[in-house]
């Protein structure tokens, strides 16, 4: 007899499918709170598969008296509660590193996109206006600073492509990081300060919620683009919108939001975002590379209780 899982949706169906090959799943709405499909006796799962954008309450789990693990499929893992975890004895694994190169290159997009009007100058050429005019200058992003929040694998990547194109890299981080050649600032409102791009690439949590509020927009300045590609929960959604809206910065690109997939109609509107739905590991072969590992998690654990990737809190 299969081994009942929870599926929590929305998820892809290559993970779905991969995953109801060799096991009972039973799909679990988590923005509803409710399984689909109507009620059912959830008391016999012994395993949650989940994205990294899904949040899970422990009220939910309390239903499942034989949750052993939880694999997510993705880095983040802010919408684990990870304390309850560890006090039930409930293993939780990832997917780490795979997405790294994929996400590092979409922060760089965005700061390309940004800086240099890509989207603008598009449809200036589709619009016709190319042969009235030419289109209107942008700004250069060699010799500009970039504030990276997060120095870990992604921010590492993203430091050595904008380092590439000759642009001077500061970042905060816990402690200054000694095998690198960047500039170690202390907090996150003095990094925005003295940055033209504030580029997020910190892990989501309860410890990062809101990190880059009003008063660290304010710092950046109305020269300043914000670059979050993270979790959207580390930016204060509110605040980011009124410093669009009235310059207190000068724009912002993002691939990631407070409430996916409903991202607010005011940024939608706004000439001076890029928005992208949350894409910065979307490439097949990451993608593949993901599926493996999250089903490799559960088959590991089921096989002979251990998980290949669990995460750093419970290595």
């Amino acid at each position: 007899m299969k081994i009942e899982i929870i599926t929590c949706l929305p998820m892809p169906d290559y993970l779905l499918d991969r995953l109801a090959g060799d096991y009972r799943c039973l799909a679990y709405d988590f923005v509803a709170d409710s399984l689909v499909g109507g009620p059912a006796d959830v008391s016999g799962a012994r395993a949650i598969a989940m994205t990294g954008e899904a949040f899970l309450r422990e009220a939910f789990l309390d239903k499942l008296p034989r949750l052993e693990v939880i694999s997510v499929f993705g880095v983040g893992y802010d919408g684990v509660p990870v304390d309850y975890c560890r006090r039930r004895g409930i293993a939780v694994a990832h997917t780490p590193g795979v997405m790294t190169e994929d996400a590092a290159d979409v922060a760089t997009a965005l700061v390309l996109m940004t800086s240099r009007g890509l989207l603008q100058a598009d449809r200036y050429l589709r619009r016709g206006d190319w042969l009235k005019a030419s289109a209107p200058l942008a700004s250069s992003v060699t010799g500009k600073t970039a504030g990276i929040i997060g120095l870990g694998r992604i921010g590492r990547a993203i430091a050595r492509r904008l380092a590439a194109l000759g642009m001077k890299i500061s970042y905060v981080e816990q402690a200054p990081n000694p095998g690198f050649d960047y500039r170690h600032v202390g907090n996150v409102r003095d990094l925005a300060a003295q940055s033209d791009f504030l580029i997020v690439a910190c892990p989501g949590g309860p410890a990062t919620r809101n990190l880059v509020d009003a008063g660290v927009l304010e710092a950046l300045g109305p020269a300043g683009i914000l670059i979050n590609g993270a979790r959207g929960s580390i930016v204060d959604e509110a605040a980011l919108i009124d410093a669009l809206k009235h310059g207190a910065i000068k724009g912002a690109g993002l691939d990631v939001y407070a409430a996916e997939p409903n991202v607010p109609e005011e940024l939608i509107g706004m000439e001076n975002v890029v928005l992208f739905p949350h894409i910065g590991s979307a490439t097949l072969e990451t993608r593949a590379t993901m599926t493996a590992m999250c089903k490799d998690n559960l088959d590991s654990w089921f096989m002979d209780g251990k998980t290949p990737n669990r995460i750093p809190e419970f290595a």
